[in-house]
């Protein structure tokens, strides 16, 4: 394991930029889909496409309500989508409230939780939640591309490359 060193934030701003644009991307993709294909799930996967958007934005809500105890001023059920327009607008949200977590995490930070009964508790790194949170959009983002390719559909592409692309960052040059 590498030691912990203090700099530049850039890196964690990219990561969760990227997780933001990716989440944004697959979920304005899926809008233009039919009620059957939103419908649709695939096995190995965690359900529909429709489940599993409301899933990866659910949870992404759920870690930083873990954290701080915020939650998104649109009112949601967690057995009901929500419709695009909100999704998109609690992803947008969730977005800025993780990176913001991640940028003022210390490798020492702590989440402690206890249960509804409170009976019980929990302890782990924020950083490890954190790594949670980018891992697991990426795990069922992945799903929902492959039941759109079982579809017949061509996935929007969510590279990292994709990314650089549309931001600009990626440029060909000519060289002499």
């Amino acid at each position: 394991m590498l030691p912990t060193v203090q700099g530049d934030t850039s890196v964690l701003m990219v990561l969760f930029d990227h997780n933001a644009w990716a989440n944004l991307k697959l979920i304005d993709f899926c809008e233009a889909l039919s009620d059957k294909q939103l419908d649709t799930s695939g096995i190995g996967t965690y359900g529909s496409i429709r489940d599993t958007l409301w899933h990866i934005v659910g949870a992404e809500m759920s870690y930083v309500h873990r954290v701080n105890g915020k939650l998104p001023d649109a009112r949601l059920s967690r057995d009901q989508f929500p419709g695009f327009a909100v999704l998109k607008q609690v992803a947008r949200w969730t977005s800025e409230e993780l990176l913001q977590l991640a940028l003022s995490t210390r490798v020492d930070s702590i989440v402690k939780e206890r249960s509804s009964d409170s009976k019980t508790a929990v302890q782990y790194k924020l950083a490890s939640l954190i790594m949670q949170a980018i891992n697991h959009s990426t795990e069922h983002r992945t799903q929902v591309s492959t039941i759109l390719t079982q579809l017949g559909l061509e996935p929007p592409d969510m590279s990292g490359w994709q990314y650089m692309d549309e931001i600009g960052e990626f440029q060909e040059t000519t060289e002499p």
